[in-house]
C-alpha cells in the first residue's frame, strides 16, 4: 500500500475514533480528546492539498478529508470551504467509482453534509445489491452508520 493511502486510511481510522468516542462506555477524558480533535486536524490539514493518484486513492482522500473535518471541532476559520472543496472533489470522482464498500461510505459522508437524497437512494441501491445474509461485518457497521446518519440530520435539522 503506497504512503498516501495509507496516509487517507489512518486519517479515516482516528477520525471514526473520534467520532465515536465514548460510545462503547469508556469515559472521555479531555486530554484524550483534545489530543485526537489535534491530530485529526493535523491530518486532515496535511492531505488537503493532496490529489489522489487513481479514483480509488482520490476516493478515500475525499472521504478522509471529510470525516476528518466532520470529526475535529477545531476550525482555523476555513473548515467550511475545505469541506466544500472535498465535496468538489468527491462529485468528480464518484461517477468513475464501481459500486463498492468504499463508494457507499463516501455517498453516506457525502449525504451527511449536505442531505441531497440522490446520494442516499444510490447508497441504498447498492446496499441491496449486497444480500442482508451475506453482508460482512464492515458492511454491517457501514448500515448501522448511515442509518445513525438519516436519523440525525443535525445541524440541518428545523427547530420549532
Amino acid at each position: 500500500m503506497n504512503s498516501l493511502l495509507s496516509r487517507a486510511l489512518e486519517l479515516q481510522r482516528v477520525a471514526h475514533e473520534l467520532m465515536y468516542l465514548g460510545m462503547d462506555g469508556t469515559p472521555v477524558y479531555s486530554d484524550t480528546f483534545c489530543r485526537l480533535n489535534k491530530e485529526v486536524l493535523v491530518q486532515s490539514d496535511s492531505l488537503f492539498p493532496v490529489q489522489g493518484s487513481d479514483v480509488e486513492e482520490e476516493a478515500n482522500l475525499c472521504l478522509a478529508l471529510l470525516m476528518g473535518y466532520n470529526a475535529t471541532i477545531y476550525d482555523d476559520g476555513d473548515k467550511e470551504q475545505k469541506k466544500q472543496v472535498a465535496l468538489n472533489r468527491a462529485c468528480q470522482v464518484l461517477s468513475r467509482l464501481p459500486a463498492s464498500l468504499l463508494k457507499v461510505r463516501l455517498l453516506a459522508y457525502m449525504y451527511g453534509e449536505v442531505y441531497e437524497e440522490s446520494l442516499l437512494q444510490e447508497a441504498h441501491a447498492i446496499i441491496d445489491g449486497w444480500g442482508k445474509e451475506v453482508m460482512t461485518a464492515e458492511q454491517v457497521e457501514l448500515v448501522k452508520e448511515l442509518r445513525n446518519i438519516e436519523e440525525n440530520p443535525y445541524p440541518f435539522e428545523e427547530v420549532e
